[in-house]
């Protein structure tokens, strides 16, 4: 008996998926990905007291360099990363002081520059106004609870760029730190599904993206 004859939509998603290239792919399943939504948990005083600490700190994001090599790497990753973001946001300025703040922010929290790259990827695509179906805002998808948790409580200040990338920075290495470490499960902890695969892989698939050799 003569197998039946492949369905023409299924055939052509078929032959479209195959013919994705990896970073492309990776790109697709990135836009597919809910937004992140952090569980509210109780935090000691001395937790909350730092975390706040971390958040209304006023420094401003300007790159510091220990010597002209450590400025000039960062000028080659400052054109690498604005070639790759350039669909995301055209206007150079505009890319300058977003990659220039993600940098200032990851490194103040410990960061990897790319780790939150990808996360931002992954979590808006790089949208500042982006906001899921449970509330969360901004570039880093923050819930408004930890505007009153740790900050003063006007959630409306997660559309400002620093403010949203200094609270998801902020959080993310809250939560590796309670994790020791683990980025599998702190990513986890992040989106409000630890321990399940499908965003830490996503994210971690995405900083690939965003690695950058000096």
């Amino acid at each position: 008996m003569r197998a039946a004859a492949p369905d023409p939509a299924s055939l052509a998603r078929r032959t479209c998926l195959q013919s994705l290239s990896a970073g492309a792919l990776l790109l697709f399943i990135s836009n597919q990905t809910s937004a992140g939504a952090q569980i509210e948990e109780p935090l000691i005083d001395s937790v909350r007291t730092a975390l706040s600490s971390a958040v209304l700190s006023s420094a401003p994001p300007i790159p510091e360099f220990r010597d002209t090599e450590s400025r000039l790497a960062h000028l080659r990753w400052l054109g690498a990363m604005s070639e790759r973001l350039r669909k995301k946001k055209p206007e150079w300025q505009v890319r300058k002081e977003f990659l220039q703040t993600v940098w200032y922010e990851s490194k103040r929290a410990g960061l990897d520059v790319a780790l939150v790259l990808g996360l931002i990827q992954v979590e808006s695509n790089f949208r500042k106004f982006s906001v899921s179906p449970v509330g969360a805002r901004g570039y880093m998808q923050v819930m408004p609870f930890w505007t009153r948790v740790i900050g003063d409580g006007d959630a409306g200040k997660l559309f400002h760029m620093q403010t949203n990338l200094r609270f998801g920075c902020v959080i993310l290495r809250h939560y590796l730190d309670r994790e020791k470490g683990d980025l599998f499960m702190g990513l986890g902890r992040y989106n409000g599904s630890r321990g399940k695969a499908a965003y830490p892989d996503a994210v971690l698939g995405a900083r690939k993206l965003w690695e950058f050799a000096a």
